[in-house]
Formats: structure tokens, C-alpha cells, sequence
């Protein structure tokens, strides 16, 4: 294919050109103006002279043509895997191919596209800006979609150079129920009903439908069934019983006919929090120890303290009226009877019977453990005499019983083999100043009687041990010199993080209990642990969404604490099994992309078709057939998708020849002024004679 044009190569700026031309037409004005005889000569030899300057030349170029290109972008998402749509896609494919095939000039690429990383879904727009990157845009003749319409980044429609069409997979009698978790908070405060909103829609060609029945379950237990309506905003209560975290399951039944029951499930992941702790302290007489606890509770703004310390014990005498000493009497019937109940914590800090509080009140405290209390026995000398907490009902439920004898000689603080490998004090070491822990001045000499003792002291005796009692926890601090540590005495210790953890230990939060299983999910990878007491090897039972197990071995990470980790490309619940504990978690988003609009449909993706007047084709109506359409046409029509040839070539040979040489138009100038001057001189010649 040979094509020739002109082209020009100005010796001097087109502005220059531009005026000079504009002065030789003034001049030409005038010369007509008063009537001279040579001025179209001498128009002529300028314009010649004009065309030397523009340098004219015919340019020839052999071209090669380069063929147009049909771009197929093939999507190969979770949806369209729903149905035969898979089986559309591949028999639109293999139609276009052989149509491609069978057009001369024409060329098909495609791509594939499957579904984006993070739940992005189905990013068709992107894959077609990529797509259009990677060949010339000026030979794209026209663009195929094979796809059910659904997408998810319409905002990355890419510039078409050419008709955009898409060949439309599913079926016109599809339906789908789907269920849609609209508001869902990540926290809920434990015994407080919350509010989770969702939504039940049946889409496409579905019967009119009133009341379904919804399942709910959380942590895999026992599901509550209730019937709801579809088509509306629902408003579902959840009430969180436990701590950490909760996982809250969704179902509506699978109907026969339906494309899928990926959507009849939603799972909402919530962390149970308490709205506010309320601790009590009893101090027996004031120490410096007092204001350790004191600073530990208030600094935490969700803790509410009630503060009762004894200044006077009745059997000092020192003529003080009691109006002078309190403000207000201090109510306690009110507290230890009354309203016991409402307190998470309540702690004993170096407390001795005086008879201010009777033995009535200590039994409630103990039936308070019994029903699921929690209450921390921090013990002086008072422990040890004849006032001990341990000759009252509470003594009935600690762990360990006083011997009498109080050792007064500096000890550093030791974790004990179980303190390994219990949450309260596993790892506690990495708190240590350099040079090890602060040395504490005063041990009281206790025997083990029941629980666990975490931490020793002077001669291997118990420190600190932990019991649980009925329903509740107690701990027994066998030393009122915590306090030395948060003074810095010897270089100090984490007495703060001690004292911390075991106030949350005591208050039941999950991630200090020492036997629990737990899961985390990121993404498609699952983070398994396991807390126990117990040595030896450990495995996991995963039980996988569509019930299969598996068998997954956990690695001790530290005393008491092991982990592993799996990936897993389904979504939803799993449930995992390790002797006597059992956990949940939900992988995945709690409404997949993918499967929130799964009825076919070429509406979302109208307006950019319509740019370069493409459309929709309907696979089940048959493959279309192509046609080559001008720019400009409508590009779509009954049983027919076209697109338009562009043309494209490539310059294979260029020749330049110059139309109009300088030494030519000089010439051609010259005789044309010569010419002029002879038919003015004759013109004047005649008229003189």
C-alpha cells in the first residue's frame, strides 16, 4: 500500500511567511487600484518566490498495514462460577475465537480475571485499562466483556478507543435470596442488649415471599430460630454473656432454585467489654502499700473504686467523737449485704477482724465468691495473728492456711515452675531492671491448701497463689511489700504490671485465662493459640465450613503457650477442638463482594458501553455474530456486535521530492519581473505616441 502527500519545510518562520504574503497582497491592491498593466506578473514572480521560501516537497511512502485487534476480557470471579455461567463463558469464548478467526485483519487477545485480593471483587475496569496498556490503542478495533455485569471498580473505567460490548452470562429466570449485615458495632458491653442491623432481599425472578426463618447463633452454640420478613432493614438484639471475642452467625435455610447459599450467611465478630468495674478495697490501716492500689485503680478511668479504710479500730481510745471522724456513717450493710453483688472486685488489703465487720458480712463475701466473685487477699502481720482473716467464713475458701509465723528477712520475688506457664505471671521476667528484681522485706508463712502457687518467696514459700472457688476466683499475696517495687527499692520490679494482671486475671478477662483456646483471622490466614497449664505435645481439630477436619499441629512458643498458624481458601465458620476447649472464628468478610449482587445484569456498565455506542448480548439468546461498523455507528443490534477498523499501518519506506526549487522559482521570479517592466515600457510607449 503506497500513499503520497505534500509537505512543506518553510526556510524561515510561517509568522514571517504569513506577512510577507500579507504585504504582496497590499501591494497587489494597489497596483490595481491606480490601474497598472503588469501587475499580475508581477503577482506572479512573488507568489513563486513565496513558494520557494515555504519549500514544498511530495512525499511517498511504502506502508505496510497493520492488522486491528479485538481485545476479550474473560471474568473468571467467584460469581461467575454460580450456574452454568462457566460453561456460557468458555462456549462465548470458543464462538468469538472462531469468528476472530474468520475475519481478515482482525486479531483477538484476551485475559483472563479473577477475583481481587481484600474482598475487592470484581475489578473488570482495571483489568481493561491493563489490557488497553498492553497493545497499541490505535489498532484496538473493538472490546468484549464475558461476564455477569457485576463489578466493583466502575471509577476505573479507562478512556475506549473503541466499541466496548458485553456478552452477558446467566440466565433470565435466576434468583437469589441474600443476606446483608448493614450495621454491626465492634464492641458491646457485656449483659447490655445490642443492635445489629441486617437485611434479607430476594433478587431476580424470585416468588413474592413474606416470613423466613433466621438462625442465630453465637460461638457456634445452640442457634435461636425467629421468622423475619425479607425486603426490609431488620433490627436483630444480641446480648453478649462472655468477655473478648464473640461470633455472631446469621442463617436463612437454602431454597431449591436459588444460585447460591454463599450470601445465606453473614458472620459478625464482636468484642465483649465491660462498661464500667466496680472495685471494692477494704484497707485494715493505712501502710504505704495503700496508695500502690489506690494509683493502680484510678489510673484506669473505667474502674469505679469505693475506698473503705479503717482509721480507728474500736478498741483505741483517744476521746474523738465519731461525728468528727466521718462526714457521712459508711454503709456498710449496704455493701457487704445489700449490693455485693454489683461489684467485680473486691480486695482485702492487710484487713484483720476487729469486729467492725461481722461474721455475716465475710460469709456474704464468700457466698459472693461462690456465685462467681472475685476477691484478692493482699496480707501483712495481720495474716498471721490472732485477728486472720483465715479464722473467719472467708478463710474457708483461701488457698493457703497461716502457720503464725511471719518472716521478717529480704527475699527477691521468684516465679515458680506453674508461674511459667500462667498468663498472670508467664513472662513477667522481661520486666526486670538490670539486675534483677528489688528485694521485698516480709513473707507470711503459708501451707498450700488448694490452687496454684505462681510466685515464691523467701525458702520457696508461697508468694502468691490463685484458686478458683465455685464460680469465682481468689488470690492469697502472702506480702504486704508490694509496694517496695514501685518505690524503686533495689532497682524495683513490674509491680504495677503484677498487680494489673492479676486484678484482670481475677475479673475474668479472656486473654489471662489460663486454659483457653483462641483464633484470629487475617485475611485467609488463621493465627490458632492455645494457653493450658499441662505439658506435652498439642494438636488442634479444625473443623472447615463444609465439614471437613483437619488435624493441625500447634509449636510452643513459651511455657504454657502454643500456636499455629493455616490458610484456607474457603470463607465463613470454623470451628476448632483441643481437648476440653473449643473455639470459633470467622474467616472472611461477613458479606463476600463476590456474592452481595449475584443476578446477571448489563445496567452497571450501560453508561461507558454507551460512550462508543456498544451494548449488551444476552448468551443464552445465542453468540453474536461481528460486523464492521464506521466510527460513529451504532456498534450492536439483533444477534450482532460490531467493531470498527482503524486502519493502522506501518511505514515501511519514505522518499521525499522537492516540488519547488529555490534556483527554479528565482528564475521563474526574474522573468515574470522582466516580463512586467517590457508591458508597462510598451504601455507607455503607445501612449505617448
Amino acid at each position: 500500500m503506497n500513499a503520497s502527500s505534500v509537505i512543506f519545510d518553510p526556510a524561515s518562520d510561517w509568522p514571517v511567511l504569513w506577512i510577507a504574503g500579507g504585504i504582496v497582497a497590499a501591494i497587489l491592491i494597489f497596483a490595481i487600484w491606480r490601474g497598472l498593466k503588469g501587475w499580475a506578473l508581477r503577482t506572479l514572480g512573488a507568489a513563486a518566490l513565496l513558494l520557494a521560501l515555504a519549500g514544498p516537497s511530495l512525499q511517498m511512502e511504502e506502508r505496510a498495514p497493520e492488522g486491528d485487534i479485538m481485545l476479550a476480557i474473560v471474568d473468571e470471579s467467584a460469581s461467575q462460577g454460580l450456574s452454568d455461567r462457566a460453561e456460557q463463558t468458555e462456549a462465548a469464548l470458543d464462538a468469538l475465537t472462531a469468528r476472530v478467526a474468520a475475519t481478515e485483519g482482525l486479531e483477538l487477545r484476551i485475559t483472563r480475571m479473577s477475583d481481587g485480593e481484600d474482598n475487592r471483587g470484581s475489578l473488570l475496569m482495571t483489568t481493561l485499562a491493563e489490557a488497553l496498556a498492553e497493545v497499541p490503542r490505535d489498532r484496538v478495533a473493538g472490546m468484549v466483556l464475558i461476564s455477569d455485569g457485576r463489578l466493583h471498580d466502575l471509577e476505573a473505567a479507562p478512556d475506549l478507543p473503541a466499541p466496548l460490548h458485553l456478552l452477558r452470562t446467566g440466565r433470565e429466570e435466576d434468583w437469589d435470596r441474600r443476606l446483608v449485615v448493614t450495621n454491626a458495632p465492634a464492641f458491646g458491653i457485656l449483659d447490655e442488649e445490642q443492635q445489629i442491623g441486617l437485611r434479607i432481599d430476594d433478587m431476580g425472578d424470585a416468588d413474592e415471599s413474606g416470613l423466613v426463618d433466621l438462625s442465630i447463633s453465637i460461638d457456634g452454640g445452640e442457634p435461636e430460630v425467629v421468622q423475619v420478613p425479607t425486603g426490609r432493614e431488620l433490627t436483630v438484639p444480641i446480648t453478649l454473656t462472655h468477655g473478648g471475642q464473640n461470633v455472631i452467625q446469621f442463617t436463612t435455610p437454602t431454597l431449591e432454585g436459588e444460585l447460591t447459599d454463599r450470601n445465606n450467611t453473614a458472620v459478625v465478630t464482636m468484642n465483649g467489654v465491660r462498661d464500667r468495674l466496680r472495685v471494692l478495697l477494704v484497707s485494715g490501716e493505712p501502710h504505704p502499700g495503700t496508695r500502690t492500689w489506690r494509683n493502680l485503680l484510678k489510673s484506669d478511668s473505667a474502674v469505679d473504686l469505693v475506698h473503705f479504710t479503717i482509721l480507728r479500730p474500736p478498741e483505741k481510745q483517744d476521746g474523738v467523737p465519731v461525728s468528727e471522724l466521718s462526714l457521712i456513717a459508711f454503709p456498710t450493710q449496704e455493701l457487704f449485704m445489700e449490693k455485693i453483688d454489683e461489684f467485680d472486685l473486691i480486695i482485702f488489703d492487710r484487713y484483720k477482724l476487729r469486729g467492725i465487720l461481722p461474721a455475716s458480712y465475710l460469709l456474704s463475701v464468700r457466698n459472693y465468691i461462690e456465685q462467681g466473685g472475685a476477691v484478692l487477699v493482699a496480707a501483712g502481720p495481720d495474716l498471721a495473728s490472732a485477728q486472720s482473716l483465715a479464722r473467719s467464713p472467708l478463710g474457708q475458701v483461701l488457698p493457703g492456711e497461716p502457720t503464725a509465723r511471719v518472716i521478717e528477712e529480704g527475699f527477691s520475688p521468684q516465679i515458680s515452675d506453674l508461674g511459667q506457664r500462667h498468663p498472670v505471671t508467664r513472662g513477667l521476667e522481661d520486666f526486670a531492671p538490670e539486675g534483677g528484681w528489688g528485694r521485698w522485706m516480709r513473707l507470711v508463712e503459708l501451707e498450700e491448701t488448694a490452687g496454684m502457687t505462681v510466685m515464691q518467696g523467701a525458702g520457696d514459700r508461697p508468694l502468691l497463689t490463685l484458686d478458683r472457688v465455685g464460680e469465682g476466683r481468689v488470690a492469697l499475696l502472702a506480702s504486704d511489700h508490694a509496694w517496695l517495687w514501685d518505690r524503686g527499692f533495689e532497682g524495683g520490679g513490674p509491680q504495677l504490671e503484677l498487680l494489673r494482671r492479676l486484678a484482670h486475671w481475677m475479673m475474668k478477662e479472656p486473654e489471662l485465662e489460663e486454659e483457653a483456646l483462641t483464633a484470629e483471622a487475617t485475611g485467609n490466614q488463621v493465627t490458632i493459640t492455645r494457653r493450658t497449664m499441662s505439658e506435652g505435645a498439642r494438636s488442634v481439630t479444625v473443623t472447615r465450613p463444609d465439614g471437613t477436619e483437619e488435624e493441625v499441629q500447634m509449636e510452643e512458643v513459651a511455657p504454657g503457650l502454643y500456636r499455629s498458624e493455616f490458610a484456607s481458601a474457603q470463607i465463613g465458620l470454623f470451628r476448632l477442638e483441643e481437648g476440653d476447649q473449643t473455639s470459633v472464628v470467622a474467616v472472611g468478610p461477613a458479606s463476600p463482594k463476590e456474592f452481595e449482587e449475584t443476578i446477571a445484569s448489563g445496567d452497571p456498565l450501560a453508561p461507558i458501553m454507551a460512550a462508543m455506542r456498544g451494548g449488551t448480548a444476552a448468551i443464552e439468546e445465542g453468540n453474536p455474530q461481528l460486523r464492521s461498523v464506521n466510527a460513529g455507528r451504532a456498534a450492536i443490534g439483533r444477534g450482532w456486535i460490531g467493531y470498527t477498523p482503524r486502519g493502522a499501518y506501518v511505514v515501511e519506506n519514505l522518499r521525499v521530492m522537492p516540488l519547488a526549487p529555490p534556483w527554479l522559482m528565482l528564475l521563474i521570479a526574474a522573468g515574470l519581473a522582466v516580463a512586467a517592466w517590457l508591458w508597462e515600457g510598451r504601455a507607455r510607449t503607445r501612449k505617448t505616441a
